[in-house]
């Protein structure tokens, strides 16, 4: 299919001096960054237990203000980028395409492309470059393609928190352990975006998916299942059958596992304590919320933790990025 020429003179496609100048490729206050060494990266691809997926870059850039990268020719690997806060724009040649909160942003290897951070509002982002034999066929099961590179995410801190394992299993070392456990924890990522991929409803926007936006944003607040029939202009038994269709989960259910996908990047990430955390994602009692966490997960909070362990934020200068 033949695509159109003249988004190609956009700044992001094919920047002048200026806009570079303008721009930068990585150094966020706070970031956290892993790139695979090139000589170690075609090693790893003639090995079967990483040939199939490989992660061969991955970060985390918070708030990225005047974030952008422009690549005339495109990238010799697949990229994704989740955005959980702020937003950015993408240009293809098929035209440009916004990037906001919950959304995935999936580029195809080869494809010129440029993106940059909303200057007002800059996003934050998780994202990461793939190469391997089995990964066109797991971004075609997102539904993205260079026509349309944007995916909204059913369930973006499940998402997150396996971006958050591939960086830290890398952030660990490069030996082929590592590289393993770091593509298994990208396929599973790379899954959940084409199992839980939302699309708007024809006509307009689906009232079910302005919930579950909200239920994303207001992690702690307590809101009854009539209270968000109501906000769906829905009847409640009407309602919790397309909730349940659309997630997989009765409402009570899909918040509870969305508070606990954010205790556990919370536990992953920091060293707060557990009944801090706790409040943080609408539990009062700390017991209650470790029985919840327990019920979820087939362990406790503490035990979770002293499994993974909490890792503060490292920085690395590496040159490439997203």
């Amino acid at each position: 299919m033949s695509h159109p020429t003249e988004h190609m003179d956009d700044p992001l496609v094919r920047p002048d001096p200026a806009w570079a100048a303008e721009h930068k490729r990585d150094g966020f206050p706070g970031q956290r960054m892993r790139v695979l060494p090139r000589p170690l990266l075609e090693q790893a691809r003639r090995r079967p237990a990483t040939s199939q997926l490989l992660v061969t870059d991955v970060g985390f850039f918070p708030r990225a203000l005047r974030h952008g990268r422009s690549r005339p020719r495109g990238a010799g690997q697949s990229i994704v980028i989740v955005c959980v806060a702020g937003q950015g724009v993408c240009s293809l040649r098929s035209g440009r395409h916004r990037v906001t909160q919950g959304h995935a942003l999936v580029l195809p290897p080869g494809e010129p492309h440029g993106y940059e951070a909303d200057p007002a509002d800059p996003w934050t982002i998780w994202w990461m470059h793939v190469v391997g034999d089995a990964v066109p066929g797991l971004l075609a099961a997102t539904g993205a393609s260079a026509a349309r590179p944007v995916v909204r995410l059913g369930d973006p801190p499940r998402v997150v928190s396996l971006l958050n394992t591939v960086l830290r299993r890398m952030e660990h070392d490069e030996t082929t352990s590592s590289l393993v456990a770091a593509a298994g924890a990208a396929w599973h990522a790379l899954a959940l975006v084409a199992a839980y991929r939302r699309a708007p409803a024809p006509g307009g926007s689906d009232p079910v998916e302005s919930v579950l936006e909200y239920l994303r944003a207001n992690l702690s607040e307590r809101i009854s299942v009539p209270e968000l029939a109501e906000m769906a202009g829905l009847s409640q038994s009407h309602f919790a059958a397309r909730f349940r269709r659309a997630t997989g989960f009765g409402v009570l259910e899909y918040q509870t596992r969305l508070r606990m996908a954010e205790a556990r990047e919370l536990l992953d990430t920091t060293d707060r304590s557990v009944s801090s955390i706790a409040a943080q994602v609408g539990y009062s009692d700390p017991l209650y919320f470790t029985r919840q966490f327990g019920r979820i997960h087939s362990v406790s909070p503490s035990a979770y933790r002293r499994g993974h362990g909490a890792e503060a934020p490292s920085r690395d200068g590496a040159p490439a990025g997203p």
